[in-house]
């Protein structure tokens, strides 16, 4: 989910953030299904979800193994960057390969999640990509070796 449109703030209700705790359970829920549980009908879910995608709230996507689809290499890159994070950060979110970028607090400015075919792919991305983007000063790669848990069903509060 990218966060780099602004959106006016959605509001959620208590029938809203029901509708999001059953997509999280399972993300191909009809909405008939979801509306018996929310208490709505098939076509208030429907519209209710649309705000809510619209919104930025939440997305609705198939969540895959890199590995089953032919992708044998994913990291985790700390990035510091000298100068504003903003145009570094969003510049990173434009490559194909990144998932994820999130600015943070301590020993790198950002971090920034990738997945690529071969040990070369992600040589040449960090090579030639992310360490020529004006601003980055350094990286360290942090390779996976083996993913023991992937979640995005939190909740809601």
């Amino acid at each position: 989910m990218t966060r780099k449109q602004e959106r006016p703030p959605v509001v959620l209700d208590q029938v809203s953030k029901a509708i999001v705790e059953q997509l999280q359970q399972d993300g191909r829920r009809s909405y008939a299904a979801i509306g018996k549980v929310v208490g709505l009908s098939e076509a208030a879910v429907r519209q209710r979800v649309q705000r809510l995608v619209e919104g930025g709230v939440m997305q609705v996507v198939a969540v895959t193994d890199p590995l089953q689809l032919g992708f044998a290499r994913q990291a985790m890159i700390g990035v510091s960057v000298h100068g504003p994070l903003e145009s570094v950060a969003d510049a990173l979110a434009e490559l194909d390969e990144v998932d994820y970028v999130v600015v943070t607090a301590g020993r790198y400015d950002l971090l920034v999640e990738v997945v690529c075919e071969t040990d070369e792919h992600l040589l040449e991305l960090i090579s030639s990509k992310i360490r020529s983007l004006e601003g980055v000063v350094s990286t360290e790669t942090f390779m996976y070796l083996k993913l023991r848990k992937q979640t995005y069903s939190w909740g809601v509060r």
